[in-house]
């Protein structure tokens, strides 16, 4: 069976995450708390991905990344099986953040601990992953 893979990225300052709010239009988890990054392209490395995705989505281009963690995509929600790439990724170009295209509704930077609280997270095991994150 065929797996969609999907490269991730937690961008973090100041022990703060950016979260992006996914379009109500999106197929997949519309309205829910996401981080950056979407489907890895036919040819395409996952970290090549990271980066197309991150100045596509956010205008920002990581320079310092490392992997985190590796999820697959939660059972019963209908969707293919995917795989989650997940980044942390602690330096980048382009400034602040700014909201590119239409996938997205809302970005905010947010406490690890409060974005594992966030009942509408996109990816139920991201509650694990961001209290990892805890005082970096």
């Amino acid at each position: 069976m065929l797996v969609i893979d999907l490269a991730c990225g937690i961008f973090i300052k100041n022990g703060l995450l950016l979260l992006v709010k996914r379009a109500l239009h999106k197929d997949w988890y519309p309205g829910r708390w996401d981080i950056v990054g979407g489907h890895v392209e036919k040819g395409e490395t996952v970290q090549n991905a990271l980066l197309r995705e991150s100045i596509e989505e956010v205008g920002l281009n990581p320079v310092v990344y490392c992997s985190l963690a590796q999820l697959p995509e939660p059972k019963g929600t209908g969707h293919k099986p995917a795989r989650y790439h997940i980044y942390l990724i602690t330096e980048w170009e382009g400034g602040e953040p700014r909201l590119l295209g239409n996938e997205h509704s809302e970005m905010c930077w947010i406490a690890p601990h409060m974005a594992a609280a966030l009942p509408d997270l996109s990816h139920p095991q991201y509650a694990s992953v961001f209290r990892s994150l805890v005082g970096r």
